[in-house]
C-alpha cells in the first residue's frame, strides 16, 4: 500500500468503543488477572494503581500512534473535542490506537514556518483555507504538503450590528460585494473593519472578491484601491482581534465610539460563535453578497517536513475519515461550520445572523485564482504602506521583438502592463521611470525620464501620474541599442538608496529582456559587491529584477537581486509583469514571505 494509503478495513472498524481487536482483549484479560494477583501479594492492588503500575484497559493507548494536529484557532475547539472522543472510543489504525493532540495555530504562522524550511511541530495541518497551502510551495518551495480532504467550510460575508444592518435594509435588501462595501464605507455610521489580509484568509478572500467586482466597472482599479485605503484604517491583526473591535454593548457611548466598528468582513462561523456568546444587544446580522460568498474550506493536510512515517500518515488519514462520521459532522455544525455543500442547516444560518431573502444557500462562487489573490495582496501592501518605487525599463532593440500570439512587441505589452500597475498606486505613492540601452545619455547607458515623486503632486497642468502615463506611452526601443544592464542597475540602485523615504515601502524595479551587453561596464561580481555595500538593513530598498522573454537570465536576475534582499523573476509574456511586480512587493514587504 502507498505511503498515504487508507488504513486497512479491519483497522477502520475501530471507530466505536466496542469495536476493539478481539485478539488483543483475549490476551489482555489473563495477563491483567495474573498481574493483579502478583501485586496483591506484593502489597495491594490499590497501592499499585496509585503508583501507576496497573492501568486497566490502557494497553491500546500505551502503544498509540501519536499525532500533533495544528489547526486554525476557530476550528481547534471542535477538533479537540473530536480527538478526545476518538481516544475514548479507542479509534484504531492498523490495530494501534490513534492519539491526536490538537494545537491551535494561526494559519499564516504555520505557512511561514514551512516556507522557511523549519519544523512546524505537527504532522497534520488544518488551516482555514487552501490558499495557505500555496505559500510553502510557491516558486520552488520544498515543503512537502499533501491535502487528503476538507474538514468543513464557512462562507465569508459582512456581519453588522443591528442598527447598521437596518440602515442598509437588511435582510430584504441584497447587495453585491462592491455595493455592500461601498455603502458601508460611504456611511459614517457604518464603520467597516476586517482582519489583515496578509494574515487572514477571511480578509484576503473578501478583498479579492471586492477587487474582482471592481475590475468589472469603469475605473474599478482606482475604486478598489480607494476602498482598500479606507479599510486599512480599521484593520485588525487577526480574525480573533477583529471581533473585539465591535461595540461592547448597545449603549450610545459604545455604538458611537469612532474606534468601534459596526460592520466586519468575517466568516459565517465567526458570526455564529460571536452570537452564541453575545448577550443583550450584541448579536450580529449577516449579509451574504449576491455575487457569491468565497468559502473558508479547511483543508486537511499531511506535513512531511521532518519525515512522516507510514504509521503516522495512515493514522492521520484514519482520523480524517473519523471526522466524516455523522456524530462528528453534527459536532462541527454545533460549532458553526458547514459540513455539506448541498444542505445548509437553518439553525446554523439563523444563529450566525442570516435570514431570507439573503442568499445564504447559494453555492460558493468560483475559487479565486492564486494569481488574483497575489495581486490583491500586492495592491493591499502598497495601499496600506505608501510606496516609493523607481521603475527601470530595458529599451534595447530586442524589445521590438514580437510577443508570440499577441500581434504586439515586447515593448508594447510591457507599456500596457506598466500602465495597469500604475493604476493600483494612490496619490500618496512616489513612482519614477528610467529607461536604458547603451550610451543613451553621453556615455551613460540610462536616462531619467520621470524623477521619482509623489503621484498626486502637480506641476504645470498635470500631476506626476499624468507625466508617468505619458512617459509609459512614449517608451520605445532604441534602434541597434544593446543592453547596458549592469551600469544601469548600479546607478539606479545608488539613486534609490540615496533617496530613501522613511515610513514608506522603498523598492527598485528593473525590467530587462536580455543579458548585459556593455563590455566596458562593471562586471557582474563587481556589481553584486557594490550593491551589497549600498544595502542597509535599517533602510531596506529591495531590488526586484524581472527577466522578460526567452533571452533573459532568471538565475542571474535572482543572484543580483538577492544582494539587496530583493528577488529575481522570469516572465515569458510581458503581460505578466503587473502580477509579478505585485507579487515581488508582497515578498519583499512581508517578513518570512519570499516571492
Amino acid at each position: 500500500m502507498g505511503r498515504h494509503s487508507l488504513p486497512d478495513q479491519y483497522a477502520a472498524g475501530g471507530s466505536g468503543p466496542r469495536r476493539r481487536d478481539p485478539r488483543r482483549r483475549a490476551r489482555r484479560r489473563p495477563m491483567a488477572i495474573a498481574t493483579v494477583l502478583v501485586l496483591t501479594v506484593a502489597g495491594g492492588t490499590a497501592a499499585a494503581v496509585r503508583g501507576g503500575l496497573l492501568s486497566f484497559g490502557s494497553s491500546c493507548q500505551d502503544d498509540a500512534v501519536r499525532l500533533t494536529l495544528a489547526a486554525s484557532p476557530d476550528l481547534a475547539p471542535a477538533l479537540e473535542t473530536a480527538a478526545k472522543r476518538a481516544r475514548q472510543a479507542d479509534l484504531t489504525s492498523d490495530g494501534r490506537c490513534v492519539a491526536v493532540t490538537v494545537s491551535a495555530r494561526e494559519s499564516y504562522e504555520v505557512a511561514d514556518t514551512l516556507q522557511a524550511g523549519q519544523d512546524p511541530g505537527a504532522e497534520v495541518w488544518v488551516p482555514d483555507s487552501e490558499l495557505w497551502l500555496q505559500r510553502p510551495t510557491a516558486d520552488g518551495g520544498t515543503a512537502d504538503v499533501s491535502t487528503v480532504g476538507h474538514v468543513a467550510s464557512s462562507p465569508v460575508g459582512v456581519a453588522m450590528v443591528p442598527t447598521a444592518a437596518k440602515a442598509l435594509g437588511w435582510p430584504k435588501k441584497t447587495y453585491d460585494w462592491l455595493g455592500l462595501a461601498g455603502a458601508a464605507l460611504r456611511d459614517d455610521s457604518v464603520r467597516l473593519g476586517a482582519a489583515d489580509p496578509a494574515r487572514s484568509a477571511t480578509g484576503l478572500l473578501a478583498l479579492a472578491r471586492l477587487s474582482t467586482a471592481a475590475g468589472g466597472v469603469e475605473s474599478g482599479g482606482t475604486q478598489a484601491a480607494a476602498m482598500m485605503k479606507a479599510l486599512s484604517q480599521r484593520v485588525s491583526d487577526s480574525d480573533g482581534q477583529v471581533l473585539e473591535s465591535l461595540p461592547r454593548d448597545s449603549s450610545g457611548t459604545e455604538q458611537g465610539n469612532p474606534k468601534r466598528n459596526q460592520a466586519l468582513m468575517v466568516s459565517e462561523q465567526a458570526a455564529y460563535t460571536y452570537n452564541s456568546g453575545a448577550d443583550g444587544g450584541g448579536s450580529l446580522d449577516f449579509f451574504y453578497p449576491k455575487d457569491g460568498s468565497p468559502r473558508l474550506d479547511y483543508p486537511y493536510a499531511l506535513l512531511d517536513q521532518t519525515g512522516l512515517t507510514t504509521d503516522e500518515s495512515r493514522a492521520a488519514i484514519r482520523f480524517m475519515s473519523y471526522l466524516r462520521d455523522p456524530r462528528q459532522l453534527r459536532l462541527l455544525e454545533r460549532y458553526g461550520f458547514r459540513t455539506s455543500d448541498d444542505e445548509v442547516p437553518d439553525a446554523l444560518v439563523t444563529r450566525a445572523g442570516g435570514s431570507g431573502p439573503q442568499p445564504y444557500a447559494e453555492p460558493a462562487g468560483r475559487p479565486t485564482s492564486a494569481v488574483a489573490l497575489q495581486e490583491t495582496l500586492g495592491v493591499w501592501t502598497i495601499t496600506v504602506q505608501s510606496a516609493r518605487i523607481t521603475t527601470v525599463v530595458d529599451a534595447s532593440a530586442s524589445m521590438s521583438e514580437p510577443v508570440p500570439g499577441s500581434g504586439r512587441s515586447r515593448m508594447d505589452v510591457t507599456k500596457a502592463s506598466l500602465s495597469q500597475a500604475l493604476a493600483t498606486f494612490t496619490a500618496e505613492d512616489e513612482v519614477g521611470l528610467w529607461d536604458f540601452s547603451t550610451k543613451l545619455d553621453g556615455d551613460k547607458d540610462y536616462r531619467v525620464l520621470v524623477p521619482t515623486e509623489r503621484l498626486g503632486d502637480r506641476k504645470g497642468t498635470g500631476t506626476q501620474r499624468d507625466r508617468l502615463s505619458a512617459a509609459f506611452t512614449d517608451l520605445a526601443p532604441v534602434p541597434n541599442g544593446a543592453t547596458g544592464l549592469y551600469d544601469t542597475t548600479l546607478a539606479a540602485y545608488r539613486a534609490a538608496t540615496g533617496g530613501y523615504a522613511e515610513g514608506r515601502f522603498n523598492a527598485l524595479v528593473v525590467l530587462t529582456d536580455g543579458v548585459n551587453e556593455d563590455p566596458g561596464s562593471v562586471s557582474r561580481a563587481g556589481l553584486i559587491t557594490r550593491l551589497e555595500r549600498l544595502t542597509d538593513p535599517e533602510r531596506p530598498v529591495p531590488l526586484i529584477m524581472i527577466a522578460v522573454g526567452p533571452d533573459a537570465d532568471r538565475e542571474e536576475a535572482n543572484r543580483i537581486a538577492e544582494a539587496t534582499g530583493g528577488s529575481g523573476h522570469e516572465v515569458t509574456d510581458p503581460a505578466q509583469i503587473q502580477s509579478v511586480i505585485l507579487k515581488a512587493i508582497v515578498a519583499a514587504a512581508s517578513p518570512g514571505v519570499r516571492g
